[in-house]
């Protein structure tokens, strides 16, 4: 008998754990993915995931699977759990060596979910280091959730310090981007400030959320190139991605930032309030 914390996971809509090794997916990385939580008996800004999984399966020239089947899925394997983590994946689906795409591909979706993944126990505040490995520019797979997650598991592998939770990645010309697992945002008198990611970098579904929380409350917001230094002088810096959505950073090395700040407050409370 399986263990009730163990992953469900339908390949195809099939109850399985393996995929095809002529996968692209598999073989080359050419795919997507989603992470979801799952809150209240229900996926969590569903809507958004959807569309931005649609908009990366456009981007890639993947086509796209029904969401509405998706969904179904999605229901399959949470079984009537409360709460969890989702992971949706889509590839290209098999195909023969090289790199050039079938002409006719039959994409691979893949629904997991996972009982024991809720957002990892709560913790208030995160200390955060700068990474050395860098993210490469590259404007074509800029913003998407994609497979290819080898600078971010470089990345990842630089600590085993259990006292630091995240890491801070610069793309090669040295502008802030994001951190390993995370978007990242800055407050810089008084204006929220989030690096662009037209040229690398995932745009997160939680990311988007709080950015648009920030308009309906008139608070001044910035998407643009963010420099180190920037980061240092900032009077709050916070984090969000799926699972936790906003987390405070405490501290970068040495340096300290305010535990209350009336702006991501606001965000903090707004965000809690929202059904998704």
């Amino acid at each position: 008998m399986s263990s009730p914390d163990a992953p469900r996971i339908l390949v195809n809509g099939t109850e399985c754990s393996s995929v095809d090794v002529t996968d692209r997916g598999f073989a080359l990385g050419d795919g997507l993915f989603e992470t979801i939580a799952i809150r209240a008996g229900a996926p969590r800004f569903w809507q958004a995931h959807a569309e931005r999984l649609l908009d990366g399966c456009r981007r890639l020239a993947i086509p796209a699977p029904s969401i509405d089947a998706l969904a179904h899925e999605l229901e399959c394997v949470r079984a009537g759990a409360s709460s969890g983590a989702a992971r949706i994946t889509v590839t290209r689906g098999p195909g023969p060596r090289g790199y050039a795409p079938p002409p006719e591909p039959v994409p691979t979706r893949v629904v997991g979910f996972y009982p024991a993944a809720t957002a990892p126990a709560h913790k208030p505040r995160f200390s955060l280091r700068w990474c050395e490995t860098r993210l490469a520019l590259q404007p074509a797979l800029a913003g998407l959730k994609h497979l290819n997650r080898l600078e971010q598991v470089l990345a990842r592998a630089e600590w085993n310090d259990p006292t630091i939770d995240e890491g801070i990645m610069l793309a090669t010309d040295g502008r802030v981007v994001e951190c390993v697992m995370s978007n990242l945002f800055l407050v810089v008198d008084r204006t929220l400030v989030t690096p662009a990611l037209d040229e690398c970098g995932v745009s997160g579904v939680m990311r988007r959320q709080v950015r648009e929380i920030a308009m309906r409350s008139g608070i001044d917001t910035e998407v643009r190139r963010v420099e180190p230094a920037e980061v240092e002088r900032a009077s709050a810096v916070f984090l969000t991605n799926a699972l936790r959505g906003i987390v405070l950073v405490e501290c970068i090395g040495d340096l300290q930032y305010s535990r209350h700040e009336p702006v991501v407050e606001h965000l903090m409370d707004r965000l809690e309030t929202l059904d998704g």
